[in-house]
């Protein structure tokens, strides 16, 4: 009689574990799609939270506020962005704008003199992005909803401006401002950045490559024009045709008078099609 054969198949796994959320790192696409739904929404809330209050508004901005709940609120989005920030996915932006103040001598000249960096960085989502320079840098790590006792909870836009005027050698705004829901608050926050630099100061800017080069109202020229205006001179730059991002190294320098910054306050379409609505207004 044969003997009966080993039943090799596993059983399912029905207690004790959770299937991966869709944000994990096993499912890039996914968190693509829950990041980009969150903007949606913020967005639009901002929208609302401008209209006139009646009846219909009320009921559209509840329903808002029960879908950026029902994703799990900031918490969620916080935890989707850090994923995107693991290593198996290229690990974090601030390796590029260390490498750069490598390039630039920046880093060389902070050690020579034996003098840390301030740096601010804004929306943190680990306490420790800068650890491996602390010789040399002097992270204060902040955002809208700590997920770290080490990282401050601070909404950068309401910061106290006077009192942080010149006081940083570098912020860090990465994957910040096309989070800010409304064009006229990312401008102001470029405005802040560029006030609370401190002379010589350096701003890294990194934003998704479709806010730039598939919108109807910024081109990379647009935007390096915008920045020129504010104050902040374009001085490294890194991004590829078919990319998912886009970086910029900026330096303090003078802005331009009221009459440029003007140019930059109402939308003006550059590109007709089917394209995304991200703008930048001053």
């Amino acid at each position: 009689m044969p003997k009966a054969r080993k039943n090799t198949r596993k059983a399912p796994i029905t207690h004790g574990e959770v299937a991966a959320p869709a944000g994990s790192s096993s499912n890039p696409a996914a968190t693509r799609a829950v990041i980009r739904r969150f903007h949606v929404l913020l967005k639009r809330k901002a929208q609302l939270e401008k209209a006139p209050g009646d009846a219909r508004t009320a009921q559209a901005l509840a329903d808002v506020k029960h879908e950026i709940e029902s994703l799990g609120g900031l918490k969620a989005y916080q935890r989707m962005s850090t994923i995107g920030q693991g290593n198996d996915r290229g690990g974090g932006s601030e390796k590029i704008f260390v490498g750069w103040l490598q390039d630039i001598g920046v880093a060389g000249s902070a050690q020579a003199e034996e003098k840390r960096l301030r740096l601010l960085e804004v929306g943190a989502l680990k306490p420790d992005n800068y650890a491996s320079c602390s010789a040399w840098i002097e992270a204060t790590p902040i955002d809208l909803r700590s997920n770290h006792p080490a990282i401050k909870e601070q909404d950068f836009l309401l910061m106290d401006e006077e009192e942080n005027c010149a006081q940083w050698d570098l912020i860090s705004l990465s994957l910040v401002l096309n989070f800010v829901p409304d064009a006229p608050n990312r401008g102001r926050m470029l405005r802040m950045a560029h006030s609370m630099l401190r002379p010589g100061g350096y701003v890294f800017l990194a934003l998704p490559l479709p806010c730039i080069m598939n919108s109807r109202y910024l081109t990379s020229d647009h935007l390096e024009a915008l920045l020129q205006t504010v104050g902040l001179s374009v001085v490294k730059t890194r991004w590829k045709e078919g990319g998912k991002m886009a970086y910029w190294l900026l330096s303090k320098s003078q802005p331009d008078d009221a009459t440029a910054i003007k140019t930059y306050s109402k939308k003006v379409v550059l590109r007709s099609g089917k394209r995304n609505n991200f703008a930048i207004l001053l």
